[in-house]
């Protein structure tokens, strides 16, 4: 039984953790449906954002750690491996709806997610340090997110942080009051796909592009990557509604 549940809003598709009766714990089956699920919306043109949200009151406990302990444990870090480091190349918008707590690898999930909205009174930590582990795999995504030296207080200390701490950090953008969460996500994860598709994936392969680029290699890539997007269909629609004062019919959505 999988305990990820897959349903679709017109051009968002919600990917909702679905075990919450285990704290929605990463075990691997779900760390191989989420990989697989992530990989079809990819290849999908009639998808336009990704929603991540998860059913009852916890978001995630993190990676399964009786999994980790079994022999077999090198094909647990291989999918966590692909599903912690996805965000680093995925060139569609995923949004995140995070209520509860967030806890180890819940964390790695999220800073792999473009946009995060979180309830208030939400909790967030790398805890793996308790268990005697490392966020190894998760910690490239968490660095990139929040930055190196805070990734590294967070999982020697283990400390469990809030949801405004964690918008201080970086890896939460808005915090919103639990009642209206999954309204808020839903609303940016709907702008989101019904924004330039084109222009989308073309600023974030630039972000995925540029991210390990001298700043005169990134320079040329951005004057590129402008002069395409200047002569794109998307972008003379976008100048003439914005001239014209009205919503835009963008061509990279038909």
């Amino acid at each position: 039984m999988s305990h990820l549940m897959i349903s679709r809003e017109e051009r968002v598709l919600r990917l909702t953790l679905n075990h919450p009766e285990k704290h929605n714990v990463l075990s691997d089956s779900l760390c191989r449906d989420l990989v697989m699920a992530l990989k079809d919306a990819g290849k999908d043109r009639s998808v336009g954002c990704v929603l991540l949200d998860a059913a009852g009151p916890t978001f995630t406990a993190g990676v399964d750690f009786d999994q980790l302990l079994k022999p077999e444990s090198l094909e647990s870090v291989e999918v966590q491996e692909r599903l912690f480091t996805f965000g680093l190349q995925y060139h569609k918008p995923i949004v995140a709806a995070v209520q509860g707590h967030a806890y180890g690898g819940g964390v790695g999930l999220i800073a792999n997610c473009h946009v995060v909205l979180a309830a208030q009174g939400a909790s967030f930590g790398l805890t793996e340090i308790r268990a005697g582990f490392w966020p190894f795999v998760a910690h490239r995504a968490i660095a990139l997110a929040i930055g190196e030296r805070r990734t590294v207080e967070l999982s020697l200390t283990g400390r469990v942080f809030s949801s405004a701490e964690a918008q201080q950090y970086g890896l939460v953008h808005e915090v919103t009051p639990p009642f209206e969460l999954d309204d808020r996500a839903t609303a940016t994860a709907r702008q989101l796909a019904y924004s330039s598709q084109e222009t989308l994936r073309r600023g974030l392969d630039f972000v995925q592009k540029s991210r390990d680029m001298s700043w005169e290699t990134a320079g040329r890539l951005a004057e590129e990557y402008s002069e395409r997007t200047f002569r794109s269909p998307d972008f003379s629609e976008g100048a003439r509604a914005l001239r014209e004062r009205r919503k835009p019919e963008w061509p990279s959505l038909r």
